[in-house]
């Protein structure tokens, strides 16, 4: 049995976080369970089951597990306020707002850099688009590598743009940004590179239709374009993540 998830992500991770709590208030008082840690353990599961019933991203089901045990832990050692502010300030500055794009940071495999590197014309111009770009490995290495080409990195948390506008400096041929990527035009791209969630997948390839050129290629790392047949599965050397490719019609 499944439910719809409400609109807001983190609508629907207080709702189940408060009926954790109420799950294992009630159980507490029946005495099903007794002491801190059974309580906490009963609020985490009954949280993160209750996020799988709402089609949950899986990190939403790791964060649910690990919530309230870690707000009692954090509480006993005594830190001082400036700490958790400073974590929040951190934590903000590598991933952005997961909450709102629910897209993590992932990290590209060398090896998928390769993959992409036989797909990409050796004799002629072309333009790449990474979207969700990170800390650059992938644009900074296929700009060196195809001084023809012309690549665009779109990334929107603050610290992994600023690593990629370190790594990329000098490469006349590297235009790198920090914007939300489906808010900008995808027009003219004739490669497209992503790696980000199953959640934003629909959208990006109902963008890609609507705004690539016909022919252009759409490379997914790790994560298919639900309902589309994919033109080819490619499954670089060292790593599990496959490629799925696409071809816009």
């Amino acid at each position: 049995m499944t439910f719809r998830l409400p609109r807001s992500p983190l609508f629907a991770a207080a709702l189940v976080q408060l009926l954790g709590w109420l799950l294992a208030f009630a159980a507490a008082r029946l005495g099903f369970i007794t002491g801190l840690w059974p309580l906490l353990a009963v609020q985490a599961f009954a949280a993160a089951g209750m996020a799988a019933l709402l089609r949950s991203p899986w990190w939403w089901l790791a964060l649910h597990l690990v919530f309230s045990p870690a707000l009692v832990a954090l509480h006993g050692l005594g830190l001082a306020p400036a700490w958790y502010l400073a974590a929040f300030v951190a934590l903000a500055l590598v991933f952005g707002n997961p909450v709102r794009t629910r897209v993590p940071l992932f990290l590209s495999h060398r090896a998928t850099i390769e993959a992409l590197s036989a797909l990409l014309p050796p004799d002629r111009p072309f333009r790449f688009l990474d979207v969700g770009s990170g800390t650059g490995r992938v644009v900074v290495a296929l700009a060196r590598a195809f001084p023809q080409g012309e690549f665009t990195g779109v990334e929107q948390a603050i610290l992994p743009h600023l690593i990629a506008r370190w790594r990329g400096r000098g490469l006349p041929n590297l235009h790198l940004r920090r914007a939300d990527a489906f808010a900008l035009p995808w027009t003219g791209y004739d490669v497209l590179y992503a790696f980000l969630s199953p959640v934003p997948m629909p959208d990006l390839w109902r963008k890609a239709c609507a705004e690539l050129p016909p022919g252009a290629l759409v490379c997914s790392n790790e994560f298919p374009i639900p309902g589309i047949e994919p033109q080819a599965r490619v499954l670089p050397q060292g790593t599990t993540r496959p490629l799925w490719l696409y071809r816009v019609a």
